[in-house]
Protein backbone atom coordinates (compact mmCIF):
# COMPACT_ATOMS: atom_id res chain seq x y z
CA UNK A 1 0.00 0.00 0.00
CA UNK A 2 0.98 3.50 -1.03
CA UNK A 3 0.07 6.24 1.00
CA UNK A 4 0.56 9.74 -1.03
CA UNK A 5 -1.65 12.89 -1.86
CA UNK A 6 -2.16 16.15 -1.64
CA UNK A 7 -0.15 17.49 -4.46
CA UNK A 8 1.52 15.93 -7.56
CA UNK A 9 4.95 17.05 -5.45
CA UNK A 10 3.88 13.99 -3.43
CA UNK A 11 2.30 11.71 -5.95
CA UNK A 12 4.81 11.79 -8.67
CA UNK A 13 7.14 9.82 -6.99
CA UNK A 14 4.93 7.86 -5.29
CA UNK A 15 3.55 6.73 -9.07
CA UNK A 16 7.32 6.39 -10.10
CA UNK A 17 7.79 3.57 -7.56
CA UNK A 18 4.58 1.88 -8.01
CA UNK A 19 5.40 1.50 -11.49
CA UNK A 20 9.07 -0.21 -10.70
CA UNK A 21 7.25 -2.08 -7.78
CA UNK A 22 4.36 -3.49 -10.62
CA UNK A 23 7.06 -3.81 -13.05
CA UNK A 24 8.33 -6.26 -10.49
CA UNK A 25 5.19 -7.88 -9.93
CA UNK A 26 3.90 -6.30 -6.67
CA UNK A 27 0.11 -5.66 -6.40
CA UNK A 28 -0.32 -2.13 -5.21
CA UNK A 29 -3.37 -0.44 -3.28
CA UNK A 30 -2.91 3.92 -3.45
CA UNK A 31 -4.81 5.34 -0.39
CA UNK A 32 -5.06 9.21 -0.46
CA UNK A 33 -7.44 11.39 0.43
CA UNK A 34 -10.28 12.95 -2.01
CA UNK A 35 -8.02 16.00 -3.39
CA UNK A 36 -6.07 13.88 -5.97
CA UNK A 37 -8.72 12.61 -8.36
CA UNK A 38 -7.02 14.03 -11.30
CA UNK A 39 -3.76 13.28 -10.43
CA UNK A 40 -4.58 9.94 -9.51
CA UNK A 41 -5.91 8.56 -12.79
CA UNK A 42 -2.71 7.42 -14.42
CA UNK A 43 -1.38 5.63 -10.99
CA UNK A 44 -1.01 1.81 -11.83
CA UNK A 45 -2.71 1.09 -8.31
CA UNK A 46 -5.82 -2.21 -9.06
CA UNK A 47 -7.30 -0.18 -5.95
CA UNK A 48 -7.62 3.14 -4.88
CA UNK A 49 -8.41 3.57 -1.46
CA UNK A 50 -9.59 7.46 -0.11
CA UNK A 51 -8.92 7.92 3.78
CA UNK A 52 -10.31 11.68 5.57
CA UNK A 53 -7.11 13.51 6.45
CA UNK A 54 -7.26 17.23 7.33
CA UNK A 55 -4.22 19.47 8.08
CA UNK A 56 -4.27 22.32 10.76
CA UNK A 57 -5.54 26.10 8.63
CA UNK A 58 -3.78 28.91 10.41
CA UNK A 59 -5.85 31.13 12.31
CA UNK A 60 -8.30 29.26 13.01
CA UNK A 61 -8.09 28.00 16.65
CA UNK A 62 -10.48 25.17 16.44
CA UNK A 63 -8.84 23.62 13.55
CA UNK A 64 -6.22 21.58 15.73
CA UNK A 65 -8.89 19.50 17.05
CA UNK A 66 -11.42 19.56 13.83
CA UNK A 67 -7.72 17.99 12.14
CA UNK A 68 -7.71 15.15 15.01
CA UNK A 69 -10.93 14.11 14.90
CA UNK A 70 -10.82 13.65 10.84
CA UNK A 71 -7.39 11.96 11.13
CA UNK A 72 -8.73 9.92 13.76
CA UNK A 73 -11.48 8.80 11.41
CA UNK A 74 -9.07 8.26 8.80
CA UNK A 75 -6.93 5.90 10.94
CA UNK A 76 -10.23 4.10 11.60
CA UNK A 77 -11.02 3.77 8.02
CA UNK A 78 -7.40 2.86 7.45
CA UNK A 79 -7.45 -0.20 9.48
CA UNK A 80 -10.45 -1.42 8.40
CA UNK A 81 -8.86 -1.26 4.72
CA UNK A 82 -5.32 -2.90 5.96
CA UNK A 83 -7.51 -5.64 7.21
CA UNK A 84 -8.67 -6.32 4.23
CA UNK A 85 -6.03 -5.65 1.86
CA UNK A 86 -3.06 -7.32 3.73
CA UNK A 87 -0.17 -5.63 2.53
CA UNK A 88 3.44 -6.87 3.07
CA UNK A 89 4.36 -2.90 3.62
CA UNK A 90 2.87 0.66 3.53
CA UNK A 91 5.17 3.41 2.14
CA UNK A 92 4.25 6.81 2.93
CA UNK A 93 5.22 10.02 0.62
CA UNK A 94 4.76 12.23 3.21
CA UNK A 95 1.99 15.65 3.44
CA UNK A 96 -1.14 15.07 5.76
CA UNK A 97 -2.72 12.62 3.64
CA UNK A 98 -0.42 10.22 4.22
CA UNK A 99 -0.97 9.91 8.35
CA UNK A 100 -4.07 7.82 8.21
CA UNK A 101 -2.77 4.94 6.36
CA UNK A 102 0.39 5.27 8.58
CA UNK A 103 -0.20 5.49 11.43
CA UNK A 104 -3.09 2.56 11.29
CA UNK A 105 -0.39 0.36 9.95
CA UNK A 106 2.17 1.19 12.87
CA UNK A 107 -0.65 0.45 15.25
CA UNK A 108 -0.67 -2.92 13.62
CA UNK A 109 2.28 -3.66 13.93
CA UNK A 110 3.13 -3.84 9.82
CA UNK A 111 5.96 -2.83 8.28
CA UNK A 112 6.32 0.76 7.34
CA UNK A 113 8.66 2.74 5.17
CA UNK A 114 8.23 6.80 4.78
CA UNK A 115 10.27 8.46 1.52
CA UNK A 116 11.01 12.55 2.55
CA UNK A 117 11.23 14.33 -1.19
CA UNK A 118 12.59 17.28 0.40
CA UNK A 119 16.32 18.63 2.03
CA UNK A 120 13.83 19.62 4.64
CA UNK A 121 11.92 16.78 6.61
CA UNK A 122 8.23 17.64 7.01
CA UNK A 123 5.86 17.72 9.93
CA UNK A 124 4.38 14.40 8.86
CA UNK A 125 6.92 12.74 8.16
CA UNK A 126 9.17 14.20 11.29
CA UNK A 127 6.30 13.10 13.41
CA UNK A 128 6.05 9.21 12.01
CA UNK A 129 9.96 8.94 11.96
CA UNK A 130 9.94 7.56 15.55
CA UNK A 131 8.04 5.31 15.01
CA UNK A 132 8.53 3.20 11.28
CA UNK A 133 10.62 0.51 10.08
CA UNK A 134 12.42 2.35 7.81
CA UNK A 135 13.30 6.12 6.50
CA UNK A 136 14.33 7.18 2.59
CA UNK A 137 15.13 10.53 1.80
CA UNK A 138 15.72 12.42 -1.54
CA UNK A 139 18.79 14.44 -0.38
CA UNK A 140 22.30 14.02 1.41
CA UNK A 141 20.59 16.34 4.23
CA UNK A 142 17.83 16.18 6.15
CA UNK A 143 16.73 19.24 8.10
CA UNK A 144 14.56 19.61 10.97
CA UNK A 145 14.94 15.60 11.29
CA UNK A 146 15.97 14.31 14.92
CA UNK A 147 19.86 12.96 14.77
CA UNK A 148 18.55 9.34 15.20
CA UNK A 149 16.07 9.92 12.13
CA UNK A 150 19.30 11.52 10.31
CA UNK A 151 21.76 8.30 11.31
CA UNK A 152 18.97 5.84 10.12
CA UNK A 153 17.81 7.45 6.79
CA UNK A 154 18.63 5.61 3.51
CA UNK A 155 19.23 8.27 0.65
CA UNK A 156 18.03 6.87 -2.48
CA UNK A 157 17.03 10.02 -4.44
CA UNK A 158 13.56 11.07 -5.60
CA UNK A 159 12.16 9.24 -7.83
CA UNK A 160 11.45 10.27 -10.96
CA UNK A 161 8.26 9.79 -13.68
CA UNK A 162 9.78 7.44 -16.33
CA UNK A 163 9.26 9.85 -19.28
CA UNK A 164 11.74 12.37 -17.23
CA UNK A 165 14.12 9.24 -16.72
CA UNK A 166 14.27 8.88 -19.95
CA UNK A 167 16.15 11.96 -20.87
CA UNK A 168 19.20 11.39 -18.62
CA UNK A 169 20.46 9.94 -21.90
CA UNK A 170 20.02 12.78 -23.79
CA UNK A 171 22.31 15.18 -23.98
CA UNK A 172 22.26 19.14 -23.80
CA UNK A 173 22.65 21.27 -26.41
CA UNK A 174 23.29 24.95 -25.94
CA UNK A 175 21.71 26.93 -27.65
CA UNK A 176 22.86 28.93 -31.43
CA UNK A 177 19.85 30.58 -32.53
CA UNK A 178 16.56 30.06 -31.13
CA UNK A 179 16.68 29.96 -27.50
CA UNK A 180 13.72 27.98 -25.66
CA UNK A 181 12.55 28.87 -22.29
CA UNK A 182 10.44 26.56 -19.84
CA UNK A 183 8.81 28.54 -17.43
CA UNK A 184 6.79 26.19 -14.62
CA UNK A 185 5.30 25.93 -11.25
CA UNK A 186 2.12 28.72 -11.74
CA UNK A 187 0.05 27.42 -9.77
CA UNK A 188 1.80 29.30 -6.33
CA UNK A 189 2.73 32.60 -6.68
CA UNK A 190 1.04 33.60 -10.24
CA UNK A 191 1.26 36.63 -9.66
CA UNK A 192 5.72 36.76 -9.37
CA UNK A 193 6.21 34.13 -12.16
CA UNK A 194 3.16 35.50 -14.55
CA UNK A 195 3.50 38.73 -14.24
CA UNK A 196 7.43 39.65 -13.20
CA UNK A 197 8.92 37.03 -15.56
CA UNK A 198 7.60 37.97 -18.88
CA UNK A 199 7.86 41.85 -17.65
CA UNK A 200 11.77 40.74 -17.14
CA UNK A 201 12.06 39.56 -20.43
CA UNK A 202 10.52 42.03 -22.16
CA UNK A 203 13.00 44.29 -20.99
CA UNK A 204 15.92 41.92 -22.43
CA UNK A 205 17.62 44.00 -25.46
CA UNK A 206 15.99 43.60 -28.81
CA UNK A 207 18.20 41.14 -30.34
CA UNK A 208 18.03 38.19 -27.56
CA UNK A 209 13.76 39.10 -27.18
CA UNK A 210 13.54 38.06 -30.82
CA UNK A 211 15.57 34.81 -30.65
CA UNK A 212 13.31 33.68 -27.59
CA UNK A 213 10.61 31.30 -27.43
CA UNK A 214 8.44 30.83 -24.30
CA UNK A 215 6.62 28.15 -22.97
CA UNK A 216 4.88 29.21 -20.21
CA UNK A 217 2.51 27.26 -17.31
CA UNK A 218 0.51 29.67 -15.58
CA UNK A 219 -2.89 30.05 -13.83
CA UNK A 220 -5.94 31.03 -16.15
CA UNK A 221 -6.79 34.32 -14.26
CA UNK A 222 -2.75 35.10 -14.84
CA UNK A 223 -2.62 34.73 -18.54
CA UNK A 224 -4.00 37.42 -20.37
CA UNK A 225 -1.90 39.75 -18.16
CA UNK A 226 1.15 37.55 -19.65
CA UNK A 227 -0.07 36.79 -23.01
CA UNK A 228 -0.45 40.50 -23.40
CA UNK A 229 3.16 41.34 -22.29
CA UNK A 230 5.07 38.84 -24.63
CA UNK A 231 2.92 40.48 -27.88
CA UNK A 232 3.71 43.97 -26.73
CA UNK A 233 7.02 42.86 -26.60
CA UNK A 234 7.33 40.45 -29.64
CA UNK A 235 8.12 37.26 -27.86
CA UNK A 236 6.93 34.34 -29.09
CA UNK A 237 5.05 32.41 -26.27
CA UNK A 238 3.04 29.37 -25.99
CA UNK A 239 1.02 29.94 -22.69
CA UNK A 240 -1.55 27.17 -20.72
CA UNK A 241 -2.86 26.37 -16.98
CA UNK A 242 -1.08 22.89 -17.74
CA UNK A 243 1.53 21.02 -19.80
CA UNK A 244 0.86 17.43 -19.91
CA UNK A 245 3.69 16.98 -22.38
CA UNK A 246 6.55 17.82 -19.47
CA UNK A 247 9.49 15.79 -20.47
CA UNK A 248 9.45 16.82 -23.97
CA UNK A 249 9.46 20.64 -22.89
CA UNK A 250 11.84 20.15 -20.19
CA UNK A 251 13.89 18.19 -23.30
CA UNK A 252 13.65 21.12 -25.78
CA UNK A 253 14.03 23.92 -23.03
CA UNK A 254 17.69 25.83 -22.76
CA UNK A 255 16.79 27.44 -19.80
CA UNK A 256 14.24 26.51 -17.10
CA UNK A 257 12.17 28.93 -14.90
CA UNK A 258 10.35 27.95 -11.70
CA UNK A 259 9.59 26.99 -8.14
CA UNK A 260 11.90 24.65 -6.09
CA UNK A 261 9.56 21.77 -5.14
CA UNK A 262 11.62 18.54 -4.60
CA UNK A 263 10.25 16.92 -8.35
CA UNK A 264 10.85 20.14 -9.92
CA UNK A 265 14.39 20.05 -8.33
CA UNK A 266 15.32 16.49 -8.87
CA UNK A 267 13.57 16.12 -12.80
CA UNK A 268 15.83 19.20 -13.83
CA UNK A 269 19.14 17.54 -12.28
CA UNK A 270 17.71 13.99 -14.05
CA UNK A 271 17.23 16.15 -17.27
CA UNK A 272 20.33 17.91 -16.74
CA UNK A 273 18.91 21.59 -17.50
CA UNK A 274 20.09 25.21 -16.16
CA UNK A 275 17.48 26.71 -14.26
CA UNK A 276 17.00 30.17 -12.03
CA UNK A 277 15.39 28.73 -9.33
CA UNK A 278 12.48 31.15 -7.18
CA UNK A 279 11.65 29.32 -4.18
CA UNK A 280 7.98 29.85 -2.38
CA UNK A 281 8.40 32.44 0.13
CA UNK A 282 6.11 31.00 2.33
CA UNK A 283 6.61 27.90 2.08
CA UNK A 284 7.05 26.07 5.52
CA UNK A 285 10.38 25.59 7.16
CA UNK A 286 11.95 27.18 3.79
CA UNK A 287 12.01 23.70 2.42
CA UNK A 288 11.62 24.87 -1.15
CA UNK A 289 14.76 27.02 -0.48
CA UNK A 290 16.82 24.34 0.85
CA UNK A 291 15.88 22.05 -2.17
CA UNK A 292 17.13 24.75 -4.64
CA UNK A 293 20.12 25.21 -2.72
CA UNK A 294 21.51 21.92 -3.23
CA UNK A 295 21.21 22.36 -6.80
CA UNK A 296 22.62 25.84 -6.73
CA UNK A 297 25.73 24.57 -4.88
CA UNK A 298 26.05 21.82 -7.03
CA UNK A 299 26.41 24.75 -10.05
CA UNK A 300 23.33 23.32 -11.66
CA UNK A 301 20.90 26.44 -10.79
CA UNK A 302 21.10 30.25 -9.75
CA UNK A 303 18.17 30.68 -7.20
CA UNK A 304 16.57 34.51 -7.01
CA UNK A 305 14.93 34.85 -3.68
CA UNK A 306 11.05 36.30 -4.48
CA UNK A 307 11.50 38.82 -0.83
CA UNK A 308 12.77 41.68 -2.85
CA UNK A 309 13.25 40.34 -6.33
CA UNK A 310 12.51 43.00 -8.62
CA UNK A 311 12.09 42.90 -12.72
CA UNK A 312 15.17 44.68 -12.87
CA UNK A 313 17.25 41.80 -11.35
CA UNK A 314 15.38 39.01 -13.19
CA UNK A 315 16.28 40.99 -16.25
CA UNK A 316 19.74 41.05 -15.04
CA UNK A 317 19.96 37.27 -14.25
CA UNK A 318 18.36 36.71 -17.87
CA UNK A 319 20.82 38.60 -20.14
CA UNK A 320 23.51 37.04 -18.36
CA UNK A 321 22.83 33.78 -18.82
CA UNK A 322 21.28 33.57 -21.97
CA UNK A 323 23.90 35.71 -23.32
CA UNK A 324 26.09 33.08 -22.51
CA UNK A 325 25.72 29.65 -24.09
CA UNK A 326 28.72 28.08 -22.65
CA UNK A 327 28.10 28.79 -19.05
CA UNK A 328 24.50 27.29 -19.86
CA UNK A 329 26.36 24.32 -21.00
CA UNK A 330 28.39 24.22 -17.64
CA UNK A 331 25.19 24.45 -15.80
CA UNK A 332 23.41 21.90 -17.20
CA UNK A 333 26.03 19.43 -16.81
CA UNK A 334 26.70 20.28 -13.53
CA UNK A 335 23.13 19.65 -12.23
CA UNK A 336 23.42 15.93 -14.29
CA UNK A 337 26.21 15.47 -11.86
CA UNK A 338 23.76 15.55 -9.26
CA UNK A 339 21.64 13.56 -10.55
CA UNK A 340 19.91 10.28 -9.52
CA UNK A 341 17.65 8.76 -12.49
CA UNK A 342 17.51 5.28 -10.44
CA UNK A 343 15.95 6.70 -7.49
CA UNK A 344 12.50 4.50 -8.28
CA UNK A 345 14.82 1.47 -8.30
CA UNK A 346 17.37 1.95 -4.96
CA UNK A 347 13.96 2.81 -3.44
CA UNK A 348 11.95 -0.48 -4.85
CA UNK A 349 14.56 -1.96 -3.38
CA UNK A 350 14.72 -0.85 -0.13
CA UNK A 351 10.57 -1.20 0.38
CA UNK A 352 11.75 -4.78 -0.60
CA UNK A 353 13.60 -5.48 2.17
CA UNK A 354 11.22 -3.45 4.56
CA UNK A 355 8.80 -5.72 3.58
CA UNK A 356 7.52 -8.64 5.59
Amino acid sequence: MIAAGGTGGHLFPAQALAEVLGARGWRIVLATDDRVESLAQTFPAERVVTLASATIRRGDPLSPFKAMFTIIKGVIQGRAALAEVDPAVVIGFGGYPSLPALLAAISQGRPTLIHEQNAVSGRANRFLAPFVTAVACAFPTLRKASARTQARAVMVGNPVRPEIRALADHSYQAPEDKIRLLITGGSQGARLLSELVPAALAALPEELRHRLHVEQQTRPESMAIARQIYADAVIEAELAPFFRDMAGRLARAHLVIGRAGASTVSELAVAGRPSILIPLGVALDDDQGQNAKMLAEGGGAEVARESGLTQAMMTTALATLLGNPARLGRMAAAARKLARPDAAERLADLVEKTAR
